[in-house]
């Protein structure tokens, strides 16, 4: 199933030297934000990163997903920007998010259910099956997100997922065929979206230059 988005992620960049007062990174965010969205692109992250550097990613459910064009558009036009609003920075990165998208607001989730995903929590959490330490990092497949705005709840299904991470795991996995272990049963948990430290796709990749 295609969504758009290149195996790897597009990198667009340029330098610059300004010497002006910082922004804090929430208000740089918002503008950022509200210039992608603006140009017709969806906004996924804004980093603030060492060196001077300050990163942007973007997406389009657009057939074709992000392009190198379309990075090269949105730099052009946040360069414009920061130089109005006084925004200091050494190197401006524009880039598509990749397959192994990462996951952070409601509208991303809902967007996503039925897809697998990673997940890291701040704290770890304890259900039937799971060590008696909790379980921190998860993966498995997206069963849904409801709740009020800004306390939703992540439905989620903890199990073990047939998706081969490198050539060498296809190859593995295809050589076993039948003969593979059964699985454990999946295991249904919910966790808070604010309970989540980072969360991200996993990509499904035959390894033939294409994701599934």
């Amino acid at each position: 199933m295609g969504l758009g988005m290149g195996i790897a992620p597009i990198f667009f960049w340029i330098f610059s030297t300004n010497g002006y007062m910082q922004k804090s990174t929430a208000e740089i965010t918002r503008i950022v934000e509200e210039t992608v969205q603006g140009l017709g692109y969806e906004f996924v992250d804004f980093e603030r990163l060492p060196r001077g550097l300050m990163r942007i990613t973007i997406d389009s459910q657009a057939e074709g997903g992000v392009g190198v064009d379309d990075c090269e558009a949105v730099s052009n036009q946040i360069t414009a920007l920061f130089t109005v609003e006084g925004i200091d920075y050494e190197r401006l990165e524009v880039a598509s998010p990749g397959v192994e998208r990462p996951l952070k607001r409601a509208s991303e989730w809902a967007r996503f259910v039925g897809r697998p995903a990673h997940v890291e929590l701040y704290e770890p959490m304890k259900a039937e099956g799971f060590p008696e330490a909790g379980r921190r990092k998860l993966d498995g497949i997206i069963l849904g997100i409801e709740g009020e705005p800004g306390n939703e709840v992540i439905s989620f299904s903890f199990e073990e997922l047939d998706i081969a991470r490198t050539p060498s795991q296809a190859a593995k996995s295809r050589q076993s065929g039948k003969a593979a272990k059964p699985k454990a049963d999946p295991v249904h948990v919910t966790f808070g979206i604010n309970d989540v430290d980072r969360a991200n796709l996993i990509a499904e990749l035959d390894f033939k230059g294409k994701h599934e």
